[in-house]
């Protein structure tokens, strides 16, 4: 072999394993790292400081979550659920003004409804479980809601309770004409 042809086989070879490190590099590839903190968003910080900043425990219990729900595909809602669903919650926001108390029960009743009906388990904590693999960056609406119709808080924090839920209401009433379009595609 000629020199020139060595030089270059070694050129290629260092590039390749460049691209291999920042394509395979910490975080990706596997369900770790950066790709659970913006999978999970701030649902990954929760996890991490009730593992006391173990970063690796946090990992190990967010990565079980996508690994128990990762492939769950949620069941489209039918127009005429959907637009009661969306009635449902205009009323949760018109009774915040007279009853905020009320307001917030129900609105923890109409999230959980919801979810059930498009597929996710009914027990609380493993219903926010699998709420977090698909929604993890509002989910902590859904559990400020919660902890608000446990009377825990004020009427400003059921307030922000009830507003950041919206997120997550909003998400599992898209459109049915697209969950029934993506329901075709992926042939759920």
């Amino acid at each position: 072999m000629s020199t020139v042809l060595i030089i270059v086989l070694i050129v290629v070879v260092v590039i390749a394993a460049a691209a291999a490190v920042v394509l395979l590099g910490p975080g990706r590839g596997r369900a770790g790292g950066g790709s659970l903190k913006r999978r999970f968003g701030p649902e990954y910080e929760r996890v991490l400081a009730r593992h006391d900043g173990d970063s690796g425990a946090a990992e190990r219990e967010l990565g079980e979550r996508v690994k128990r729900y990762g492939d769950f595909r949620p069941r489209p809602l039918p127009q005429e659920r959907h637009e009661s669903y969306v009635a449902l919650w205009a009323g949760v926001q018109e009774q915040f003004v007279d009853s905020p108390q009320k307001a917030v029960a129900e609105a923890d009743r109409l999230l959980s409804a919801v979810a059930v009906e498009r597929g996710y388990p009914d027990g609380e904590s493993e219903q926010i479980e699998a709420l977090s693999v698909h929604h993890g960056p509002v989910v902590d609406g859904f559990r400020r809601v919660r902890r608000a119709a446990r009377g825990e808080g004020g009427t400003e924090e059921m307030r922000e309770a009830v507003v950041e839920a919206r997120a997550l209401f909003e998400a599992l009433v898209a459109d049915p004409r697209a969950q029934t379009l993506h329901a075709k595609r992926s042939g759920v």
